[in-house]
């Protein structure tokens, strides 16, 4: 088996409708891309608490972000009076495409950025997993020990050698 051409494989683009109009987002260049995951790193490690790559954050904001990760999407939707939310909720999404992958893109999109809409409700998320639908009862005899626990109160007796 051969290698296929990878640009036949690949959808290297992402689709944004707003407003009755759909803009095509091209895939970024390997520069913007390396930057986005760096950038979306660092905010990991910063909500985190951790120690943040001040490089790495300088270089996000001098640049155009936005217009880097929509590429000609982003003039397009300028000129046609795209609101500022749809043209950020639209970058962010761009961003998640390019850090994860064009199903995440979607989940967030058509979660529009909330991310209470993105996790599932419990029962949801249970029916998923094949979770149990219920706790078992203090009776159940799910493996755990019916040996009672020691009383810390009460002195051990100790045995001597």
């Amino acid at each position: 088996m051969a290698f296929e051409a990878l640009d036949e494989l690949l959808d290297e683009t992402l689709c944004l409708p707003i407003g009755g109009h759909t803009y095509t987002v091209p895939a970024p260049s390997a520069e913007v891309g390396l930057r986005t995951q760096a950038l979306i790193n660092a905010a990991a490690t910063a909500a985190d608490g951790g120690q943040v790559d001040e490089q790495v954050l300088g270089d996000a904001a001098e640049r155009d972000l936005y217009r880097d990760v929509l590429g000609t999407a982003h003039d397009d939707m300028v000129a046609d009076g795209v609101t500022w939310p749809a043209l950020k909720h639209s970058a962010i999404t761009a961003m998640v495409w390019i850090a994860q992958d064009k199903a995440a893109a979607e989940r967030f999109w058509n979660a529009a950025g909330d991310p209470n809409r993105l996790a599932p409700n419990r029962e949801a998320r249970r029916a998923r997993s094949g979770a149990a639908k219920s706790t078992p009862s203090r009776g159940s005899t799910s493996g755990t020990s019916t040996r009672p626990a020691p009383n810390p109160a009460k002195p051990r007796a100790r045995t001597r050698r």
